[in-house]
């Protein structure tokens, strides 16, 4: 829809946000084929036929990132079904453009869609190291491990210039603080240097999530994350350098790539991780709608299996929320899964020792034009 008297900029946003398929060539490299209006919006953008014929094809689809300004950096948590109570994210959105990616839903508390908006219109924090340092030199902080990686990516493409993951890193390490990281960049050896360092205290691990081996699948899936080779070579760069791995099988999607759950075990165990783990695939509220737009055009051969499948595990539903079987569902697929993991683990002697991080090395660092403590 363009009329003589609209801006080229004005019919660019507007195709953006029509609750429609946006063209292959406009998204190509992006996961979501759609951009539905948020939940919270109180208007819906619908794209139709006006009439007017136009051969110009508009732009593909550009990132842009915003600056936040955040107040407070830390994140806290104390869901049963989590082991870490604190997480740092310092971005929101993410590039990487994940199909599946259960994070989705928040970008519509910013009053953007779930779908190719979280994929291009993101938010750095540039301050995040700062407040950091602040908030781990409040009185009363007591060190836990600090996750990484909890909703976006911290190694999405637009780290290699932001830079604030590593600066996050440089003063966890300076103070001494523990730090869990999950990614699906191999952008993360970039900063084995302070990684190394704080194995070696005992301070950090590093679990790359790997879907698939399937690189065309991947691509699909994930068109801006590393490909699995190139996951598979962070976890042997990171292994080698002492800092220990793990693996997440994460989501494993029914009839999708659950056939590949030891393949993905094994080859992650050669490359030298010593840790694994699996989340089943979450559908949390428009998710669902953007995963069932993707399975019809990307494997229209499998959608109602997959979909029957994971319905069985949440009671005929596409997702359930509760604590404990969110992440892993119920019933007999759930069950078997869970098997076949169990058994991978033994036979690739896998988790067989436990990697707990050290807390009782924390001094905090004294932010800029701070108090040192008295004790």
């Amino acid at each position: 829809m363009q009329g003589s008297t609209m801006s080229r900029a004005a019919a660019d946003v507007l195709a953006e946000r029509a609750d429609v398929q946006l063209s292959e060539s406009r998204r190509r490299g992006r996961g979501a084929l759609s951009n539905t209006s948020g939940r919270f919006e109180t208007h819906a953008r619908v794209s139709f036929d006006d009439g007017w014929v136009s051969d110009e094809e508009l732009p593909p689809l550009k990132t842009r990132v915003q600056e936040e300004q955040a107040r407070t950096i830390i994140t806290r948590n104390d869901s049963p079904d989590i082991s870490f109570d604190r997480s740092i994210n310092p971005y929101r959105g993410c590039e990487h453009g994940c199909i599946y990616c259960y994070a989705r839903p928040s970008h519509c508390y910013l009053g953007h869609s779930a779908g190719i908006d979280f994929e291009t219109q993101l938010y750095a924090k540039p301050d995040a190291a700062a407040l950091l340092e602040r908030e781990l030199a409040a009185p009363g902080y007591k060190p836990a491990t600090m996750a990484l990686g909890t909703n976006t990516d911290p190694y999405q493409p637009i780290e290699r210039e932001r830079r604030i993951t590593r600066s996050v890193l440089e003063v966890l390490d300076r103070a001494s603080h523990p730090v869990g990281i999950v990614t699906k960049s191999a952008l993360v050896v970039r900063d084995i240097d302070i990684l190394k360092r704080m194995a070696q205290r005992g301070l950090a691990k590093v679990a790359l999530s790997i879907t698939t081996l399937d690189r065309h699948l991947a691509r699909r899936m994930e068109p801006r994350a590393s490909t699995p080779v190139r996951r598979l070579d962070a976890i042997r760069q990171l292994s080698e350098a002492g800092i220990p791995t793990a693996v997440m099988v994460a989501p494993v999607i029914p009839s999708l790539n659950d056939h590949e759950i030891e393949s993905i075990l094994s080859a992650a165990k050669t490359a030298g991780a010593r840790q694994a783990g699996y989340v089943m695939l979450r559908l949390p509220l428009e998710l669902k709608d953007l995963f069932r737009e993707w399975l019809a055009t990307e494997v229209p051969d499998r959608a109602n299996r997959v979909l029957h499948l994971l319905q069985s595990m949440h009671g005929g539903k596409d997702y359930v929320a509760a604590f404990g079987t969110r992440g892993r569902g119920r019933g007999p697929y759930a069950d078997q899964i869970a098997g076949r993991f169990h058994l991978a683990l033994k036979r690739l002697a896998l988790n067989e020792e436990r990697v707990a991080l050290r807390t009782d090395l924390f001094t905090p660092s004294v932010p800029s034009g701070g108090q040192l403590r008295l004790f």
